[in-house]
């Protein structure tokens, strides 16, 4: 339990990342960092209190955290090829 708790305070730091980062590629790391946290705290969770299920959780976590940097760098990788041929 003492590593959920630190591992949930790692996210108040990446917390202030996504709230000052200089740049949305800063702002996508500390969602990562999130979905990281997640997947690990529930991981920890899972054997703590003895629930299998809670692995298929962080399961589901982990993917959608997969998918979702995916997402940003077709988005930014778009965005980039549409501003050079606007040049």
């Amino acid at each position: 339990m003492g590593m959920a708790l630190f591992l949930l305070l790692t996210l108040v730091a990446g917390l202030w990342r996504v709230l000052r980062g200089p740049t949305a590629a800063d702002r996508m790391l500390a969602a990562q960092l999130f979905g990281t946290t997640a997947v690990a705290c529930v991981l920890l969770l899972a054997q703590a209190f003895d629930q299998p299920p809670l692995r298929d959780v962080a399961l589901v976590f982990a993917l959608l955290a997969a998918l979702t940097a995916v997402a940003f760098v077709r988005r930014a990788w778009a965005a980039r090829e549409g501003g050079d041929a606007d040049d």
